[in-house]
């Protein structure tokens, strides 16, 4: 018996998108999952301290907007990007989930959770990934050639 259910948002060009819970019959969580390939910027000693930074950074965006009509005001960030692996001229997979709880129960189709992840993906995607001075994001590790 499958309960979970995932859908995309779409309109971020340099990132995938989606959101989903693992039972939608008994909606009490939602995850929003983001995922990139992030090339530095340039080379830095200490990518731990920028990676945690990022986190951090992340945190406060979700915290700016999130809807507590909706959500309850605890949520997770788990942000997984290998700091070993990152190096200068090299892409390395990034994958951001935020586990979001419910106030009340809602549908999963309820327009106003696709509404408020949208809003939440947005700033994280603009505050976060756009404003970045440490790293550059890409949908894909291939580069696309015109």
């Amino acid at each position: 018996m499958k309960k979970g259910k995932t859908s995309k948002i779409i309109g971020f060009p340099s990132a995938k998108i989606t959101y989903g819970t693992v039972d939608s019959k008994n909606l009490k969580s939602l995850y929003l999952n983001l995922q990139s390939w992030v090339t530095p910027i340039d080379e830095f000693e200490n990518w731990e301290r920028i990676v945690s930074n990022l986190s951090k950074s992340i945190k406060n965006s979700v915290f700016e907007v999130i809807d507590t009509q909706i959500y309850k005001p605890k949520y997770i960030v788990d942000l997984d990007l290998r700091t070993s692996g990152i190096v200068y001229g090299k892409k390395s997979f990034m994958n951001l989930e935020v586990t979001l709880f419910l106030e009340k129960e809602l549908d999963f189709k309820d327009p106003q959770i696709k509404d408020s992840l949208k809003k939440i993906s947005r700033n994280i995607y603009v505050e976060n990934f756009m404003k970045n001075e440490y790293f550059d994001f890409a949908v894909s590790k291939k580069v696309k050639e015109m």
